[in-house]
């Protein structure tokens, strides 16, 4: 694929999402013009970066670009990816936001049966909330999650009922505020990827069960989403998913 067949790709998956978070994407570093093999993965790292060469990848897409208050990191990650000359493109809001992104993604692979309303930002972050048809078991939910994510979950049973209705925030959705929104909606569970004492404790004021899997593995599944859209569009495009370790 052409760099610039990708970038009309981009607008056309994403539209308006890319004007009103024009900030939250971007290309870092293009050292080829065509590409063959894209290599995904939620965060840039030395660690992915070394992936996605093992793997022969001449395009890496990732969620997350470097974080810049990781002091130094961004720097190093460009060094490596000039290195290495791979590709690099990152999309974190528009991703989060896009009906096909890491919230509706992480609800398809939790196998929900309705989706209610997407995820979205209106003046805060909003969460996704779907529904099972036929309410399970919460420990039947944390097993779930826990074979999904390949990873153990943190978990909090804090009602008597089955489990109905779903919150979703990926990633930083430890906010009691993001708690209360899943609360408005009439949610009994809610699932993200990261928390604080606050957020353990409000969950167990308010009665609302509390699943926190790793910010890295509750987002994956919404790059993988764009990854195969991408495969959609040329599908002589090669797609790996590269590994990141369980370290959250």
């Amino acid at each position: 694929m052409h760099i610039q067949q990708f970038k009309q790709h981009i607008e056309e998956l994403f539209g308006e999402h890319l004007c009103k978070y024009d900030d939250q994407f971007g290309i870092t570093n293009a050292s080829n013009e065509h590409f063959h093999k894209i290599g995904y993965a939620t965060n840039l790292t030395l660690e992915t970066i070394e992936e996605a060469k093992k793997e022969n990848v001449d395009m890496m897409i990732t969620h997350h670009d470097a974080w810049e208050f990781l002091y130094g990191m961004e720097e190093a990650c460009q060094t490596k990816l000039k290195e290495y000359n791979i590709n690099h493109f990152w999309v974190h809001l528009p991703l989060d936001f896009v009906e096909f992104g890491t919230c509706t993604s992480l609800f398809h692979t939790i196998e929900i049966d309705e989706m209610i309303t997407y995820s979205s930002y209106d003046e805060e972050e909003l969460p996704g909330v779907g529904e099972y048809k036929n309410p399970l078991p919460f420990s039947k939910l944390v097993e779930r999650v826990e074979s999904k994510l390949g990873e153990k979950v943190k978990a909090w049973k804090n009602n008597d009922k089955d489990v109905k209705r779903v919150g979703i925030i990926t990633g930083a959705g430890h906010s009691t505020d993001h708690i209360q929104a899943a609360l408005d909606s009439g949610c009994d569970t809610y699932i993200t990827g990261e928390k604080t004492l606050y957020t353990v404790q409000y969950a167990q004021f308010k009665k609302i069960n509390l699943i926190v899997g790793s910010h890295t593995f509750t987002e994956i599944f919404g790059v993988e989403s764009l990854v195969k859209r991408l495969q959609e569009c040329d599908n002589s495009l090669e797609v790996v998913r590269l590994y990141e370790e369980h370290m959250e």
